[in-house]
Protein backbone atom coordinates (compact mmCIF):
# COMPACT_ATOMS: atom_id res chain seq x y z
CA UNK A 1 0.00 0.00 0.00
CA UNK A 2 0.99 3.34 -0.37
CA UNK A 3 2.61 5.61 2.32
CA UNK A 4 0.27 8.62 1.87
CA UNK A 5 1.65 10.43 5.24
CA UNK A 6 3.61 13.07 2.52
CA UNK A 7 -0.01 14.10 1.47
CA UNK A 8 -1.35 15.01 5.12
CA UNK A 9 -1.51 18.81 4.79
CA UNK A 10 -3.92 18.45 1.82
CA UNK A 11 -7.14 17.18 3.28
CA UNK A 12 -8.99 18.77 0.05
CA UNK A 13 -7.81 19.37 -3.03
CA UNK A 14 -9.44 21.84 -5.97
CA UNK A 15 -8.26 20.88 -9.02
CA UNK A 16 -8.24 23.15 -12.17
CA UNK A 17 -8.46 21.57 -15.58
CA UNK A 18 -9.33 18.64 -13.78
CA UNK A 19 -10.51 16.90 -16.90
CA UNK A 20 -6.93 16.39 -18.51
CA UNK A 21 -5.63 13.34 -18.89
CA UNK A 22 -3.24 13.26 -16.04
CA UNK A 23 -5.49 15.91 -13.52
CA UNK A 24 -8.38 13.25 -14.32
CA UNK A 25 -6.02 10.34 -12.83
CA UNK A 26 -4.61 12.31 -9.79
CA UNK A 27 -8.34 13.25 -8.84
CA UNK A 28 -9.19 9.41 -8.67
CA UNK A 29 -6.26 8.08 -7.05
CA UNK A 30 -6.73 11.06 -4.15
CA UNK A 31 -10.28 10.16 -4.36
CA UNK A 32 -9.25 6.31 -3.75
CA UNK A 33 -7.00 7.65 -0.65
CA UNK A 34 -10.21 9.44 1.15
CA UNK A 35 -8.99 13.04 -0.12
CA UNK A 36 -11.87 15.54 -0.44
CA UNK A 37 -11.94 16.07 -4.59
CA UNK A 38 -12.81 18.90 -6.49
CA UNK A 39 -12.49 20.41 -9.63
CA UNK A 40 -13.51 22.59 -12.76
CA UNK A 41 -12.88 22.57 -16.35
CA UNK A 42 -13.40 24.51 -19.25
CA UNK A 43 -15.61 21.87 -21.30
CA UNK A 44 -17.85 18.16 -20.39
CA UNK A 45 -15.95 15.10 -21.87
CA UNK A 46 -16.20 11.90 -21.53
CA UNK A 47 -13.32 11.85 -18.57
CA UNK A 48 -15.44 14.43 -16.53
CA UNK A 49 -18.73 12.09 -16.82
CA UNK A 50 -16.64 9.19 -15.13
CA UNK A 51 -15.00 11.62 -12.88
CA UNK A 52 -18.96 12.45 -11.87
CA UNK A 53 -19.67 9.00 -11.96
CA UNK A 54 -17.41 8.45 -9.19
CA UNK A 55 -18.44 10.46 -6.88
CA UNK A 56 -16.22 13.55 -7.80
CA UNK A 57 -17.64 16.96 -7.67
CA UNK A 58 -16.46 18.74 -11.16
CA UNK A 59 -17.89 21.98 -12.10
CA UNK A 60 -18.02 23.08 -15.75
CA UNK A 61 -17.01 26.99 -15.67
CA UNK A 62 -15.15 28.10 -11.93
CA UNK A 63 -16.16 26.69 -8.68
CA UNK A 64 -15.34 29.51 -5.84
CA UNK A 65 -17.39 27.80 -3.26
CA UNK A 66 -15.28 24.61 -3.46
CA UNK A 67 -11.81 26.52 -3.93
CA UNK A 68 -12.42 28.61 -1.18
CA UNK A 69 -12.69 25.19 1.31
CA UNK A 70 -9.66 23.72 -0.01
CA UNK A 71 -6.26 23.27 1.36
CA UNK A 72 -4.67 23.09 -1.70
CA UNK A 73 -5.59 23.84 -5.61
CA UNK A 74 -3.41 21.72 -8.38
CA UNK A 75 -3.70 23.64 -11.74
CA UNK A 76 -2.92 22.27 -15.22
CA UNK A 77 -0.40 23.39 -18.10
CA UNK A 78 -3.02 24.73 -19.67
CA UNK A 79 -4.75 26.94 -16.81
CA UNK A 80 -3.20 30.68 -16.91
CA UNK A 81 -2.10 32.90 -14.09
CA UNK A 82 -4.93 35.31 -14.89
CA UNK A 83 -7.26 32.35 -14.40
CA UNK A 84 -9.77 33.49 -11.63
CA UNK A 85 -9.88 30.41 -9.77
CA UNK A 86 -6.07 31.12 -9.62
CA UNK A 87 -6.26 34.50 -8.42
CA UNK A 88 -8.88 33.93 -5.40
CA UNK A 89 -6.57 31.17 -4.29
CA UNK A 90 -3.76 33.88 -4.23
CA UNK A 91 -6.12 36.20 -2.63
CA UNK A 92 -7.12 33.45 -0.16
CA UNK A 93 -3.49 32.63 0.83
CA UNK A 94 -4.26 28.73 -0.65
CA UNK A 95 -0.98 26.75 -1.83
CA UNK A 96 -1.28 26.59 -5.32
CA UNK A 97 0.96 24.04 -6.68
CA UNK A 98 1.48 22.82 -10.79
CA UNK A 99 0.16 19.44 -11.68
CA UNK A 100 3.71 17.84 -12.61
CA UNK A 101 5.00 19.01 -8.85
CA UNK A 102 1.94 17.19 -7.34
CA UNK A 103 2.01 14.56 -9.20
CA UNK A 104 5.49 13.85 -8.65
CA UNK A 105 4.08 14.20 -4.89
CA UNK A 106 2.02 11.21 -5.26
CA UNK A 107 5.22 9.04 -7.54
CA UNK A 108 7.01 9.13 -3.91
CA UNK A 109 4.10 7.55 -1.89
CA UNK A 110 4.54 4.63 -3.81
CA UNK A 111 7.36 2.27 -3.15
CA UNK A 112 7.96 1.17 -7.10
CA UNK A 113 6.45 4.26 -9.12
CA UNK A 114 7.37 2.66 -12.89
CA UNK A 115 8.21 5.85 -15.01
CA UNK A 116 8.28 4.88 -18.96
CA UNK A 117 9.89 7.95 -20.56
CA UNK A 118 11.40 8.55 -24.72
CA UNK A 119 10.50 10.79 -27.26
CA UNK A 120 8.56 8.09 -29.17
CA UNK A 121 6.30 4.80 -28.07
CA UNK A 122 5.70 5.71 -24.30
CA UNK A 123 1.96 5.62 -24.24
CA UNK A 124 2.39 2.12 -26.32
CA UNK A 125 4.24 0.45 -23.40
CA UNK A 126 3.17 2.04 -20.85
CA UNK A 127 -0.15 0.25 -21.90
CA UNK A 128 1.53 -2.94 -22.61
CA UNK A 129 3.26 -2.97 -19.19
CA UNK A 130 -0.11 -2.30 -17.60
CA UNK A 131 -1.50 -5.05 -19.62
CA UNK A 132 1.03 -7.76 -18.11
CA UNK A 133 0.39 -6.36 -14.46
CA UNK A 134 -2.81 -6.50 -14.63
CA UNK A 135 -2.95 -9.92 -16.34
CA UNK A 136 -0.57 -11.17 -13.36
CA UNK A 137 -3.31 -10.27 -10.99
CA UNK A 138 -0.50 -7.39 -9.57
CA UNK A 139 -3.39 -4.98 -8.94
CA UNK A 140 -1.29 -1.40 -10.26
CA UNK A 141 -2.32 1.76 -9.93
CA UNK A 142 -1.75 3.78 -13.73
CA UNK A 143 -1.72 6.82 -15.82
CA UNK A 144 -1.14 6.29 -19.29
CA UNK A 145 -1.61 9.33 -22.53
CA UNK A 146 -5.11 7.69 -24.17
CA UNK A 147 -7.90 5.84 -23.31
CA UNK A 148 -6.78 1.90 -22.42
CA UNK A 149 -9.97 -0.20 -23.40
CA UNK A 150 -8.41 -2.86 -20.28
CA UNK A 151 -8.89 0.00 -17.85
CA UNK A 152 -11.67 1.96 -19.72
CA UNK A 153 -10.10 4.82 -19.28
CA UNK A 154 -6.74 6.76 -18.84
CA UNK A 155 -6.22 5.47 -15.19
CA UNK A 156 -6.66 3.05 -12.99
CA UNK A 157 -6.33 2.95 -9.11
CA UNK A 158 -5.22 0.28 -7.60
CA UNK A 159 -4.02 -1.11 -3.89
CA UNK A 160 -0.76 -2.39 -4.75
CA UNK A 161 2.68 -0.44 -4.48
CA UNK A 162 3.26 -0.11 -7.73
CA UNK A 163 2.63 2.82 -10.08
CA UNK A 164 3.13 2.63 -14.16
CA UNK A 165 3.38 5.96 -14.93
CA UNK A 166 3.98 8.04 -18.78
CA UNK A 167 6.72 9.98 -18.19
CA UNK A 168 7.11 12.90 -20.65
CA UNK A 169 10.33 15.07 -20.76
CA UNK A 170 8.30 18.39 -21.84
CA UNK A 171 9.34 21.18 -19.79
CA UNK A 172 11.54 18.47 -17.67
CA UNK A 173 8.19 17.71 -15.84
CA UNK A 174 9.84 13.88 -15.21
CA UNK A 175 12.09 15.79 -13.30
CA UNK A 176 9.50 15.57 -10.80
CA UNK A 177 8.67 12.30 -9.66
CA UNK A 178 9.86 9.85 -7.44
CA UNK A 179 10.83 6.61 -9.79
CA UNK A 180 12.20 3.09 -8.71
CA UNK A 181 12.08 2.07 -12.23
CA UNK A 182 12.86 3.99 -15.92
CA UNK A 183 12.28 2.72 -19.02
CA UNK A 184 13.61 5.34 -21.80
CA UNK A 185 12.73 4.14 -25.34
CA UNK A 186 14.30 6.65 -27.16
CA UNK A 187 16.09 10.31 -27.62
CA UNK A 188 14.92 12.35 -30.48
CA UNK A 189 14.87 16.15 -31.52
CA UNK A 190 11.71 17.14 -30.21
CA UNK A 191 9.94 19.66 -28.47
CA UNK A 192 12.70 22.53 -29.05
CA UNK A 193 10.01 25.09 -28.48
CA UNK A 194 11.50 24.16 -24.77
CA UNK A 195 14.59 22.72 -25.32
CA UNK A 196 16.36 25.08 -28.03
CA UNK A 197 19.07 22.48 -28.47
CA UNK A 198 19.24 18.55 -28.99
CA UNK A 199 22.25 18.66 -26.47
CA UNK A 200 19.29 20.46 -24.00
CA UNK A 201 16.97 17.31 -24.52
CA UNK A 202 19.81 15.03 -23.90
CA UNK A 203 21.08 16.63 -20.64
CA UNK A 204 17.33 16.41 -19.40
CA UNK A 205 17.84 12.61 -19.50
CA UNK A 206 21.03 12.55 -17.87
CA UNK A 207 19.18 14.44 -15.06
CA UNK A 208 16.46 12.24 -15.28
CA UNK A 209 18.93 9.06 -14.67
CA UNK A 210 20.33 10.50 -11.88
CA UNK A 211 16.49 10.09 -9.68
CA UNK A 212 17.00 6.68 -10.07
CA UNK A 213 18.04 5.42 -6.68
CA UNK A 214 21.34 2.33 -6.21
CA UNK A 215 18.58 -0.21 -5.71
CA UNK A 216 16.70 0.72 -8.82
CA UNK A 217 16.51 -0.41 -12.36
CA UNK A 218 17.60 1.45 -16.19
CA UNK A 219 15.98 -0.30 -18.98
CA UNK A 220 17.14 1.26 -21.65
CA UNK A 221 17.24 0.70 -25.86
CA UNK A 222 20.50 -0.68 -27.01
CA UNK A 223 19.38 0.41 -30.46
CA UNK A 224 19.73 3.97 -29.39
CA UNK A 225 23.28 5.34 -29.19
CA UNK A 226 21.62 8.23 -27.06
CA UNK A 227 20.02 6.22 -24.57
CA UNK A 228 23.15 3.81 -24.26
CA UNK A 229 25.20 6.95 -23.13
CA UNK A 230 22.94 7.38 -20.08
CA UNK A 231 24.59 4.17 -18.62
CA UNK A 232 27.45 6.25 -16.89
CA UNK A 233 24.90 8.77 -14.66
CA UNK A 234 23.09 6.22 -13.26
CA UNK A 235 24.24 4.15 -10.15
CA UNK A 236 21.19 1.86 -10.40
CA UNK A 237 21.09 -1.48 -12.22
CA UNK A 238 20.58 -1.12 -16.27
CA UNK A 239 18.93 -3.52 -18.60
CA UNK A 240 19.53 -3.35 -22.11
CA UNK A 241 17.33 -4.53 -24.90
CA UNK A 242 17.42 -4.49 -28.70
CA UNK A 243 16.99 -5.84 -32.39
CA UNK A 244 19.96 -4.45 -33.76
CA UNK A 245 22.23 -4.72 -31.15
CA UNK A 246 23.19 -8.04 -30.60
CA UNK A 247 24.68 -7.39 -27.54
CA UNK A 248 21.80 -6.21 -25.66
CA UNK A 249 20.09 -8.04 -22.70
CA UNK A 250 16.73 -8.78 -24.08
CA UNK A 251 17.07 -9.33 -27.92
CA UNK A 252 14.35 -10.25 -30.85
CA UNK A 253 14.90 -12.74 -33.38
CA UNK A 254 13.54 -14.52 -36.36
CA UNK A 255 10.95 -11.45 -36.56
CA UNK A 256 7.70 -12.24 -39.22
CA UNK A 257 4.92 -10.28 -39.97
CA UNK A 258 1.00 -11.58 -40.78
CA UNK A 259 -0.78 -9.89 -43.44
CA UNK A 260 -2.46 -7.64 -41.15
CA UNK A 261 1.05 -6.46 -40.32
CA UNK A 262 1.33 -8.17 -36.88
CA UNK A 263 4.73 -9.44 -35.48
CA UNK A 264 5.57 -12.58 -34.68
CA UNK A 265 9.66 -13.08 -33.32
CA UNK A 266 11.72 -14.83 -30.41
CA UNK A 267 12.94 -13.30 -27.89
CA UNK A 268 16.54 -14.49 -26.39
CA UNK A 269 18.07 -13.35 -22.52
CA UNK A 270 21.28 -13.29 -22.66
CA UNK A 271 21.62 -15.26 -25.42
CA UNK A 272 18.93 -17.45 -23.87
CA UNK A 273 15.80 -18.91 -25.72
CA UNK A 274 12.99 -16.86 -23.43
CA UNK A 275 9.55 -17.26 -25.28
CA UNK A 276 7.97 -16.34 -28.68
CA UNK A 277 5.74 -13.02 -28.66
CA UNK A 278 2.89 -12.90 -31.04
CA UNK A 279 1.43 -9.27 -31.18
CA UNK A 280 -1.59 -7.82 -32.27
CA UNK A 281 -0.71 -4.75 -33.36
CA UNK A 282 1.56 -3.71 -36.19
CA UNK A 283 5.28 -2.50 -37.09
CA UNK A 284 8.58 -3.57 -35.83
CA UNK A 285 8.76 -0.37 -33.93
CA UNK A 286 6.12 -1.91 -31.42
CA UNK A 287 8.77 -5.37 -31.17
CA UNK A 288 10.80 -2.74 -29.91
CA UNK A 289 8.31 -1.39 -27.32
CA UNK A 290 7.58 -5.00 -26.05
CA UNK A 291 11.12 -5.93 -25.81
CA UNK A 292 11.11 -3.04 -22.83
CA UNK A 293 8.09 -4.28 -21.73
CA UNK A 294 9.45 -7.77 -21.40
CA UNK A 295 12.77 -6.63 -19.52
CA UNK A 296 10.72 -4.48 -17.14
CA UNK A 297 8.05 -7.33 -16.17
CA UNK A 298 11.07 -9.84 -16.31
CA UNK A 299 12.65 -7.74 -13.57
CA UNK A 300 9.52 -7.98 -11.45
CA UNK A 301 9.51 -11.75 -11.97
CA UNK A 302 5.71 -11.84 -13.61
CA UNK A 303 4.86 -15.14 -14.83
CA UNK A 304 5.90 -15.40 -18.45
CA UNK A 305 2.93 -16.84 -19.40
CA UNK A 306 1.18 -13.78 -18.50
CA UNK A 307 3.79 -11.53 -20.34
CA UNK A 308 2.68 -13.83 -23.62
CA UNK A 309 -1.33 -13.42 -23.10
CA UNK A 310 -0.71 -9.70 -22.21
CA UNK A 311 1.15 -8.88 -25.62
CA UNK A 312 -1.03 -10.87 -27.69
CA UNK A 313 -4.61 -9.77 -26.76
CA UNK A 314 -3.47 -6.10 -26.32
CA UNK A 315 -4.80 -4.41 -29.24
CA UNK A 316 -3.36 -1.24 -28.77
CA UNK A 317 -4.31 2.29 -26.95
CA UNK A 318 -6.63 5.15 -28.98
CA UNK A 319 -4.92 6.65 -31.67
CA UNK A 320 -1.94 4.12 -32.03
CA UNK A 321 -3.16 3.08 -35.37
CA UNK A 322 -6.78 2.61 -34.31
CA UNK A 323 -8.88 0.96 -36.66
CA UNK A 324 -12.13 3.17 -36.99
CA UNK A 325 -14.29 1.42 -39.64
CA UNK A 326 -14.79 1.13 -43.76
CA UNK A 327 -15.63 3.94 -46.40
CA UNK A 328 -15.69 2.93 -49.97
CA UNK A 329 -14.69 -0.28 -49.35
CA UNK A 330 -11.36 1.54 -47.83
CA UNK A 331 -9.88 1.05 -44.12
CA UNK A 332 -9.86 4.22 -42.24
CA UNK A 333 -6.92 4.42 -39.30
CA UNK A 334 -6.39 6.87 -36.78
CA UNK A 335 -2.85 7.82 -35.40
CA UNK A 336 -1.36 10.31 -33.11
CA UNK A 337 1.83 10.51 -34.75
CA UNK A 338 3.30 14.14 -34.77
CA UNK A 339 6.85 13.75 -35.37
CA UNK A 340 8.76 12.61 -38.57
CA UNK A 341 10.34 9.71 -36.86
CA UNK A 342 6.81 8.46 -35.66
CA UNK A 343 5.15 9.02 -39.25
CA UNK A 344 7.54 6.85 -40.62
CA UNK A 345 7.05 4.46 -37.63
CA UNK A 346 3.31 4.46 -38.80
CA UNK A 347 4.45 4.21 -42.97
CA UNK A 348 6.78 1.24 -42.04
CA UNK A 349 3.66 -0.32 -40.59
CA UNK A 350 1.35 -0.53 -43.01
CA UNK A 351 4.24 -2.01 -45.51
CA UNK A 352 3.29 -5.12 -44.31
CA UNK A 353 -0.41 -4.97 -44.27
CA UNK A 354 -2.16 -6.15 -47.55
CA UNK A 355 -4.06 -3.00 -49.13
CA UNK A 356 -4.18 -1.66 -52.92
CA UNK A 357 -3.53 1.99 -52.03
CA UNK A 358 -2.45 4.48 -49.08
CA UNK A 359 -3.49 8.04 -48.49
CA UNK A 360 -2.49 10.33 -45.24
CA UNK A 361 -4.26 12.95 -44.40
CA UNK A 362 -1.61 14.77 -42.32
CA UNK A 363 -2.69 18.09 -39.52
CA UNK A 364 1.25 19.47 -38.08
CA UNK A 365 1.19 19.83 -34.60
CA UNK A 366 2.58 23.42 -33.57
CA UNK A 367 3.93 25.75 -35.87
CA UNK A 368 7.53 25.72 -34.12
CA UNK A 369 8.11 21.89 -35.02
CA UNK A 370 6.80 22.51 -38.27
CA UNK A 371 8.92 24.65 -38.47
CA UNK A 372 12.02 23.24 -37.13
CA UNK A 373 11.22 20.32 -38.82
CA UNK A 374 9.78 20.81 -41.94
CA UNK A 375 12.28 18.81 -43.97
CA UNK A 376 11.99 15.80 -41.97
CA UNK A 377 8.37 15.87 -42.15
CA UNK A 378 8.47 15.66 -46.12
CA UNK A 379 10.96 13.38 -46.60
CA UNK A 380 8.72 10.71 -44.25
CA UNK A 381 5.23 11.79 -45.52
CA UNK A 382 6.48 10.59 -49.00
CA UNK A 383 6.34 7.13 -47.58
CA UNK A 384 2.36 7.30 -48.32
CA UNK A 385 1.16 6.72 -51.89
CA UNK A 386 -1.28 9.73 -51.71
CA UNK A 387 -1.12 13.15 -48.91
CA UNK A 388 -3.23 15.33 -48.10
CA UNK A 389 -2.04 18.13 -45.71
CA UNK A 390 -4.77 20.60 -43.75
CA UNK A 391 -3.93 23.51 -41.70
CA UNK A 392 -1.02 23.26 -38.59
CA UNK A 393 -3.19 23.01 -35.19
CA UNK A 394 -1.34 25.78 -32.93
CA UNK A 395 -1.75 24.05 -29.62
CA UNK A 396 -0.77 25.95 -27.36
CA UNK A 397 1.26 28.72 -29.82
CA UNK A 398 0.84 31.37 -32.34
CA UNK A 399 2.33 31.61 -35.38
CA UNK A 400 5.40 33.71 -34.86
CA UNK A 401 7.37 31.56 -36.78
CA UNK A 402 5.80 32.67 -40.30
CA UNK A 403 5.00 28.96 -41.04
CA UNK A 404 2.05 27.51 -42.89
CA UNK A 405 0.79 24.18 -44.35
CA UNK A 406 1.84 25.18 -47.74
CA UNK A 407 5.26 25.74 -47.09
CA UNK A 408 5.02 21.82 -45.87
CA UNK A 409 3.09 20.99 -49.20
CA UNK A 410 5.58 22.81 -51.33
CA UNK A 411 8.49 21.03 -49.57
CA UNK A 412 7.05 17.48 -50.36
CA UNK A 413 6.72 19.00 -54.21
CA UNK A 414 10.05 19.87 -54.64
CA UNK A 415 10.67 15.83 -53.64
CA UNK A 416 8.58 14.83 -56.67
CA UNK A 417 6.04 13.66 -54.78
CA UNK A 418 2.56 15.25 -55.48
CA UNK A 419 0.63 16.99 -52.37
CA UNK A 420 -2.39 18.39 -51.77
CA UNK A 421 -3.20 21.19 -48.95
CA UNK A 422 -6.86 21.08 -48.25
CA UNK A 423 -8.08 23.14 -45.25
CA UNK A 424 -11.58 22.32 -44.46
CA UNK A 425 -12.67 18.54 -43.25
CA UNK A 426 -16.38 18.58 -45.01
CA UNK A 427 -14.08 19.18 -48.40
CA UNK A 428 -11.17 16.46 -47.08
CA UNK A 429 -14.12 14.14 -46.66
CA UNK A 430 -15.23 14.75 -50.09
CA UNK A 431 -12.06 14.47 -52.03
CA UNK A 432 -11.24 10.91 -50.11
CA UNK A 433 -15.00 9.28 -51.27
CA UNK A 434 -14.11 10.52 -54.65
CA UNK A 435 -10.97 9.05 -55.34
CA UNK A 436 -10.61 6.50 -52.77
CA UNK A 437 -11.21 2.88 -54.29
CA UNK A 438 -11.66 -0.58 -52.76
CA UNK A 439 -9.02 -2.22 -50.61
CA UNK A 440 -7.33 1.22 -49.96
CA UNK A 441 -5.86 1.92 -46.46
CA UNK A 442 -6.56 6.00 -45.53
CA UNK A 443 -4.76 6.87 -42.03
CA UNK A 444 -5.59 10.32 -39.90
CA UNK A 445 -2.31 11.65 -38.73
CA UNK A 446 -1.74 14.04 -35.76
CA UNK A 447 -1.98 14.77 -32.71
CA UNK A 448 -4.68 17.53 -32.74
CA UNK A 449 -8.13 17.77 -34.38
CA UNK A 450 -7.53 15.44 -36.98
CA UNK A 451 -8.82 12.34 -35.10
CA UNK A 452 -12.81 13.61 -35.40
CA UNK A 453 -12.06 13.35 -39.75
CA UNK A 454 -13.72 10.02 -39.28
CA UNK A 455 -17.18 10.96 -38.39
CA UNK A 456 -16.89 12.92 -41.40
CA UNK A 457 -16.25 9.41 -43.43
CA UNK A 458 -18.06 6.83 -41.50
Amino acid sequence: MANINILNNYKHVHMLGIGGVSMSGIAEILRNWNFIVTGSDSTFSPIIQKLQKNGIKVTIGHDFESLSKSDVVVYSAAIKQSDPEILEAKKLNIPIIERADFLGKITSCFENTICISGTHGKTTTTSMISCCFLKANVDPNIQVGAILKEIDGNSRVGNSDYFILEACEYVESFLKFSPKAEIILNIDNDHLDYFKTFDNIKNAFVKYVNLLPKDGVLILNADDPNCMDLRKHSAALTITYGIENKYANYIAKNISFNKNGFPTFDVYHNNNFYATIKLSIAGIHNVSNALACIALCDYYKLPKMNIKDALFTFTGASRRLEYKGMFNGASLFDDYAHHPTEIRATANSIKNKEYNKSWVVFQPHTYSRTKNLLKDFANSLINFDNIIITDIYAAREDNIYNISSQDLVNQIQSLGKKALYISDFNNIATYLKNHVSNNDIVISLGAGTITNLSKYLI
